[in-house]
């Protein structure tokens, strides 16, 4: 008989769990059931929570989900992948979401059950991203459809709904471009190297050749034939060497043999007058003094000492400007626009109630005994006793706040894409209209990556024989979408560059959140408040995959106490959809912008208030939809 306190659900989390390790073909595979999203990291899975309640959805995706990673677990091979993986955004995209298919696929042919709950976890994902609503292509992400279009053809089966609208939207376009190249598709899928070439032939199809950087197997033939040319070109030991010496040594004449030598003593001094010129300062330094090291290079960062980055040359700071041509940011932030339109009511009502809110408590306080101004109706009752007396005026005194700005920091991994990211830029623009109404700077900051699962770091590490805990691995991209001084009306297009298809990665929160503390301890404000929005933990495969599973999120934690501790920037966080108050004391959750008018204006016209009670009172409400 259970005991009244055990979890229901935790009898078919256990049995899900067994089942995936079997199905993946990895006993060692740690499953784990969370609210951030799902994925592999390593030897941990990560699949939807189940409640108590153990609704028929939570099931049904919990099952379709863990069907779908340990197949990909099974199926799928990283050193291949790597090997002929893309270096372009587009083009990696597309390369993912085919390999992703691929191992689907491959689960429906020998295991013909896995299909249908895949098919539950492929239609949850595709209404949460709103491609039922897609109306055209340019709505719809082409990686996707090609996908989409790879499983539908590999397995002949129909899509759910919402995605079968996505790749019917794509599908003449490229079926008209690589027709020819899908043809080949049954022959190739149980072969992952094969497949692989397959799927940078459709790449070139489809218009992204440029972005596949150079071909590995021509490079392999490229070093074979180099190093035949090196053997042929090597002289032969037998017939060559202290043989021929020897000969040249009789042939030579005394004199010619005495002109050698003295050539060799003036090059050996010319040598050696080069090295004790090199040495400088050290070889004039007295005897027992050792010259001094160069100093250690400072922690990757502040928070963690030990955190590390195993190569950051090719991280990035870069303006969204930089990250588009302003033709395709004005279109792009024209398709924000669409998705604001049926929400006007709701932004409006919350531009208006945060402005209302804020002006109010700018214009609290008199200043009293004035000659002129509104009068002073407390008092007019000695003016009553004693007619002598004159009339006392009050005046409204300005007390504005102090010098303050506002950063917020947007999540852009992929988990946003679709309705989260749509409802963080929206945030970030009612959000940023209404404070500069206000007169409070804001600075809207993002950060991703450059790259899916590693990119020019994870190489230099495999060059370098892949050593142990090498720390983070993956390039760094954080984008400036406005500047703390830049007016809105300049920056107002950027916000459209969340929009563009391939731009969200993964997320390594920690960094970025220690980058946009740094930006704000360099302002001269004396109030700084840093909002994040974001969707849950920090996430990179290829850093999660060499290092504990919890290397990422322990250095997140470090970093938010490192900020509350220091206490020079006011903390808070808006979780898309996902509980943050794991790892934010301010924090509060929505799900649709609908929730902007009601607790987040809360937070943060608290964030403003001057009794720090009210404040901790209000901020102390954490809130979850």
């Amino acid at each position: 008989m259970s005991k009244p306190n055990d979890n229901p659900a935790d009898p078919f989390k256990k049995a899900l769990a067994e089942a995936t390790k079997v199905m993946a073909d990895d006993p060692e595979l740690s499953v784990s059931y969370t609210v951030d999203p799902s994925g592999l990291s390593g030897e941990s899975m990560r699949l939807p929570q189940v409640s108590r309640r153990m609704t028929r959805e939570e099931v049904l995706l919990a099952r379709g989900t863990a069907d779908a990673l340990a197949l990909q677990r099974r199926y799928h091979d990283d050193a291949t992948h790597n090997r002929y993986a893309p270096p372009g955004d587009m083009a990696r995209d597309l390369y993912e979401a085919m390999e992703v298919a691929r191992c689907e696929a491959m689960g429906a042919r020998d295991m013909p059950g896995t299909a249908s709950n895949i098919d539950v976890k492929i239609g949850h994902e595709a209404l949460r991203r709103g491609y039922d609503q897609c109306k055209q292509p340019a709505d719809a992400p082409l990686s996707v459809a090609a996908g989409y279009l790879i499983r539908h053809l590999a397995t002949g089966r129909d899509l759910p709904p919402a995605a079968e609208n996505i790749m019917n939207l794509w599908r003449g376009f490229i079926e008209e471009q690589a027709g020819g190249t899908l043809e080949n598709l049954q022959e190739i899928l149980s072969d992952q190297a094969e497949f692989a070439k397959f799927a940078r032939q459709m790449i070139k199809d489809l218009g992204y050749g440029d972005q596949l950087g150079e071909d590995p197997d021509e490079l392999d033939e490229d070093q074979e034939d180099q190093a035949e040319d090196d053997a042929e070109e090597q002289p032969d030991p037998d017939s060559t060497g202290q043989d021929d010496q020897d000969e040249q040594d009789a042939d030579a004449t005394p004199e010619q043999t005495q002109e050698e030598q003295q050539d060799q003593s003036q090059a050996q001094v010319s040598m050696d007058e080069m090295a004790e010129d090199e040495m400088g300062d050290e070889a004039e330094m007295p005897d027992g003094e050792a010259p001094m090291e160069p100093p250690s290079p400072p922690p990757a960062s502040e928070a963690d000492p030990d955190y590390k980055v195993y190569l950051g040359t090719f991280d990035e700071e870069i303006a969204a400007e930089d990250l588009a041509e302003p033709a395709e940011l004005e279109r792009l932030r024209a398709y924000l626009d669409q998705q604001l339109e049926p929400l006007k009511g709701a932004v409006s009502r919350l531009a208006n109630k945060l402005q209302r809110r804020l002006q109010a408590q700018q214009n609290r306080s008199w200043e009293f005994d004035r000659e002129e101004g509104i009068l002073d109706a407390g008092r007019l009752a000695r003016v009553v006793a004693n007619p002598t007396t004159p009339l006392s005026f009050k005046v409204e005194k300005d007390t504005e706040f102090r010098d303050t700005v506002v950063t917020l920091l947007l999540d852009n991994s992929g988990s946003m894409r679709g309705r989260p990211i749509s409802i963080a830029a929206i945030c970030a623009d009612v959000l940023a209209r209404t404070l500069e109404r206000c007169n409070v700077k804001v600075e809207i900051l993002g950060f991703t990556t450059r790259a899916w699962k590693g990119g020019q770091a994870r190489e230099a590490w495999l060059n370098d024989g892949r050593p142990q805990q090498p720390g983070r691995l993956n390039d760094l991209r954080h984008i400036i979408y406005k500047g703390a001084d830049a007016p809105w009306r300049r920056a107002r297009p950027n916000l459209g560059l969340m929009m563009k298809e391939g731009l969200l990665k993964e997320n390594i929160d920690g960094e970025a959140l220690e980058w946009a503390h740094r930006r704000m301890l360099a302002r001269r404000e004396q109030r700084k408040i840093l909002m994040v929005i974001s969707d849950g933990a920090p996430v990179d495969d290829s850093t999660l995959s060499v290092n504990p599973a919890n290397y990422l999120e322990k250095h997140l934690r470090d970093v938010i106490g490192m900020v509350e501790k220091r206490k020079m920037v006011e903390l808070l966080a808006i979780g898309i959809g996902h509980d943050v108050t794991r790892y934010y004391d301010r924090a509060v959750t929505i799900t649709d912008v609908e929730q902007l008018a009601g607790a987040m204006t809360e937070q943060l016209a608290a964030l403003f208030d001057s009794d720090p009670r009210a404040r901790a009172r209000v901020m102390g409400m954490k809130r979850a939809s």
